[in-house]
This record gives C-alpha cells, sequence and structure tokens, in this order.
C-alpha cells in the first residue's frame, strides 16, 4: 500500500510551509530518520526526516510553493510495490511513469482519489522544479515575472525592481553582508535559497556561476533594481504624514505575523499565572570564577543561563508534576526532561530544544545551548531542534532587565523570566543589614497543568538549587 507524506507541523501552530529542496529522487529508496526535503516555515529553514521507510514514487508539490500542513507532499512505494501502482492508488486511477529524472504526473490528474493513509484526497503528482517556466503559471502576478525569466537568456532579461527570495534569505544576507543581486539562485524559479548564501560564502573569489538557461544567474547590477534587498520597495519604510505627525509603517515580515499569532493564541487559550522569587547568586558567581580560573582562559566557562537551564531541570526531577504539559485528554509527565531556550534572532526568536538536561554535564549543556543558539541565527536549525521540552528558558539580563514576566510557549506548561543579578541590600537571618547579588525570576504557569502551591513548590525547588550550586553540579 501506497505511503503518503503529508507536510509536516514542523512548528507547533504553523498553518503553512514551503517546500524549498527535496533531497530525494524519484527511484530512490528511502529510510526511517533520512533528510528527504528542506522545508522553510516563518521562523526557520529545516530538513525534514522521513518517519516511514520506502521508494520514491514522486512528488505531490511544486517547489517554492505554500503548501498548508496535512497537504500530501511526497509518495512513497512499499516493498513490491511500482511507482506507477503507487501513484496511481494515491490519484485513483492508472499512472504514468514517474521513475525517470522528474517526478511523473497520473494519469488521472483530474480525478481526485483517496490517498492511502485514509485521511482523505490526495492530489495528481506535481511536475518538479525542472520546468520552471511550465510551474510559474501557477504563481501569484506578483511573481510571474521571475518564473518566465528562467525560459530567455540572462542577455534578454527585462529589468525588475525586487529579487526573488524569502525572508528568511534576506535577513541572514543581511546578518552576512552579502548583496544578493550577486548570488545565483538555484531555487524553484531562479528563488535565492540558504544553500545558494551558503555557496557563496564558501567561495573565496565570491563569484556567481555563469548563467545557464535552467538557472540564469543575478548580474552584479541589475537595469533598475535597488541596492540592496534591505532597501527593496517592497519592504522599505516610508515616512508619512497625519494629524499626529510624522509615521512609518515597517511591512510585517513572515516571523513578525507568526510570533503575533502564537502569542495572541498563548495569551487567548492558556490560562497563565505569575510567581516570582529573588535568588541569592554570589554562590553560584564565585563557583564560576572558580572555574574559569581552574580551566584557564582558553577553555570556555558556563554561563550563568546554563547553570539556570541545568537547576530548572533539577526542580523538575524534584517536583515530577511539573514536568508536564496539557493535551486534550490528559496530562502528559515526562520521565526525562528537556528544556526550550529562547533565542533572539533577527526580526524575532526561536526556542530551540535541548534534550535530557537532567543527564547532561554542565560544559555539555553550555556547548549545546552555543551551538543551537548559533544555528539559529544562521537559519540552520533541524525540524528536531525546534520539537518536545515541556518548560521553556527566557534570559534578559544581559540587558540589565531586572524584572520580567514572559508568555508561555505552547504546549509548554511554563516558561522562567530571568533578569539581571544586581547588588542589593538584603536583611540576614540576625536582622542586619548586607550587600547581596539578586536575580529575580519569574515563573509565568500553565493553571491546567500547574496550581498554584505546586507552583510555588517547583520555584522554592530551583532556589535552593541556584543558591546551592554544588547541587547543580551533582
Amino acid at each position: 500500500m501506497a505511503l503518503v507524506i503529508r507536510m509536516p507541523e514542523v512548528l507547533t501552530g504553523m498553518a503553512e510551509a514551503i517546500v524549498l529542496a527535496w533531497h530525494v529522487a524519484p527511484g530512490q529508496e528511502v529510510s526511517v530518520g533520512q533528510a528527504i526535503a528542506e522545508i522553510e516555515t516563518e521562523k526557520a529553514a529545516v530538513d525534514y526526516e522521513a518517519e516511514q521507510a520506502g521508494t520514491v514514487a514522486g512528488f505531490l508539490v511544486e517547489l517554492g510553493t505554500p503548501v498548508t500542513v496535512g497537504t500530501p507532499m511526497l509518495v512513497l512505494a512499499v516493498a513490491g510495490e511500482t511507482a506507477e501502482q503507487a501513484l496511481a492508488e494515491v490519484s485513483g486511477g492508472p499512472a504514468s511513469s514517474s521513475t525517470s529524472g522528474t517526478s511523473g504526473t497520473s494519469g488521472t490528474s483530474g480525478t481526485s482519489g483517496t490517498s492511502a493513509d485514509g485521511e482523505g484526497d490526495a492530489p495528481a503528482p506535481a511536475e518538479t522544479a525542472t520546468a520552471p517556466a511550465e510551474a510559474s503559471t501557477a504563481r501569484p502576478d506578483t511573481q510571474q515575472q521571475e518564473y518566465t525569466e528562467n525560459s530567455v537568456p540572462v542577455a534578454e532579461l527585462p529589468s525588475r525592481e525586487r529579487l526573488f527570495a524569502s525572508p528568511l534569505v534576506r535577513r541572514l544576507a543581511r546578518d552576512r553582508k552579502v548583496d544578493l543581486t550577486t548570488v545565483v539562485g538555484t531555487g524553484p524559479g531562479g528563488r535565492i535559497v540558504r544553500r545558494d548564501l551558503d555557496r557563496f560564502k564558501a567561495d573565496a573569489a565570491q563569484q556567481p556561476v555563469a548563467p545557464t538557461l535552467a538557472q540564469p544567474a543575478a548580474p552584479a547590477v541589475r537595469p533598475g533594481a535597488v541596492p540592496s534587498p534591505a532597501t527593496s520597495e517592497a519592504s522599505r519604510p516610508v515616512p508619512r504624514h497625519a494629524d499626529d505627525g510624522e509615521f512609518t509603517d515597517v511591512p510585517h515580515t513572515g516571523m513578525r505575523r507568526a510570533i503575533a499569532r502564537r502569542l495572541t493564541e498563548s495569551k487567548s487559550t492558556v490560562p497563565h499565572f505569575y510567581m516570582d522569587i529573588d535568588c541569592r547568586v554570589d554562590a553560584l558567581l564565585e563557583l564560576r570564577r572558580t572555574m574559569k580560573a581552574d580551566h584557564g582562559p582558553n577553555t570556555p566557562t558556563p554561563s550563568v543561563n546554563d547553570f539556570v537551564v541545568k537547576a530548572v531541570a533539577g526542580a523538575l526531577q524534584d517536583v515530577p508534576e511539573a514536568n508536564a504539559i496539557w493535551t486534550p485528554d490528559a496530562i502528559r509527565r515526562f520521565s526525562s526532561v528537556s528544556i526550550a531556550v529562547a533565542v533572539a534572532i533577527d526580526g524575532g526568536l526561536v526556542t530551540p530544544v535541548v534534550r535530557n538536561v537532567d543527564t547532561r554535564s554542565i560544559g555539555d549543556i553550555g556547548r549545546t545551548v552555543a551551538d543551537l543558539a548559533g544555528r539559529a541565527r544562521e537559519g540552520r536549525l533541524s525540524q528536531s531542534d525546534l520539537e518536545g521540552g515541556s518548560f521553556t528558558v527566557s534570559n534578559l539580563g544581559m540587558y540589565g532587565i531586572e524584572r520580567f514576566g514572559a508568555i508561555i510557549n505552547p504546549p509548554h506548561a511554563g516558561i522562567l523570566a530571568v533578569g539581571a543579578a544586581t547588588r542589593r541590600a538584603v536583611v540576614d537571618d540576625d536582622g542586619g543589614i548586607t550587600s547581596a547579588t539578586i536575580m529575580t525570576v519569574t515563573l509565568s504557569g500553565d493553571h491546567r497543568v500547574l496550581d498554584g502551591a505546586l507552583a510555588a513548590q517547583w520555584l522554592g525547588a530551583f532556589k535552593e538549587r541556584i543558591e546551592h550550586p554544588m547541587r547543580i553540579l551533582l
């Protein structure tokens, strides 16, 4: 029975995504866990890994086209089944050959059929990007120009006002100070995708590939082109005047829309409540100084945030009822502890997950967080990096913020907002006033999972560990 691979919900709450590239070809065998496609969401481009094994029979979606979650995008033939049989089973009729260099189309592409997994109709296989001129007919009018350009030599190309590149690629280009007008797009319809930037950066001479009919090169200077994507007409803030004075409208990016939607859903559907507690961190800071002196200047020292992440995991072990998430049918409690760490990137933030924090050393946690943060800023997170966990840590202490409340990242049951460690006057047990370094943390809890007493118990366990840092290392 043919297997239909559907567009996954790579990020919780994601409505649609784009297949940037296939990592497999028709006739190729696919194993579980193998990367089969590069999928771009509103926040990142990730490699999607196969959850089923089989042989690629054909593709059902076009590269570069927004596809809603759940839409069939790939057909796998099982053992003893030909590609033609698999495609015919999905499309509801006999299929033409699809085992050549591109995926074939069903002989009954106009007839809808029931997919093999019983979840509704699956579309007929789509032509792949090897025929971009034909695929361009499915594009909006605003993008028609760039797709039809693939069918004519570069010398005959008309001028165009903007580049065809995703918001993610534009952000990476700004970060790397790369002029996208000098980058050759190898994506569908000449679209500039992440691998083009990586290839461009790796080329010491930074020379674009010679143009071909299927892959037109972007000239260094285009007639009528704007200097850079950051100042394109589509995204350039334009000062305007109103009765209240001058103002500027900055167009929404896909990431800003995603953040707005997700946070609105969280605040409107998750019953938030907040608790904060002050933690003395003089012993923690002293331990870090000792570790730095012992390890030497060339060995990275775990950050305060690394200790916080480890202390959060320890507190979830002390209070296992808090290591849970809400589902429609039950409260799901976890035996291991995986924690998401908020990472600020250009135009928004992402929350990659550190797995099995409860069993990792503090040094391993530090290296993992640094790796995830680096790949997040470069747009290189994988699908698995953004999934799972029951809790999030958000730290704004480096900005001097002493106290703040964060919005829960569903489906997590809580998020700990970490403020700056500052010197404050405190009262000792004997009634005397002294100076101490205090860090205020605020817990935002999902009241469906955490009751007030349980949350207070968890915060107490966290405070106990962060104020006695040797317990974090045990």
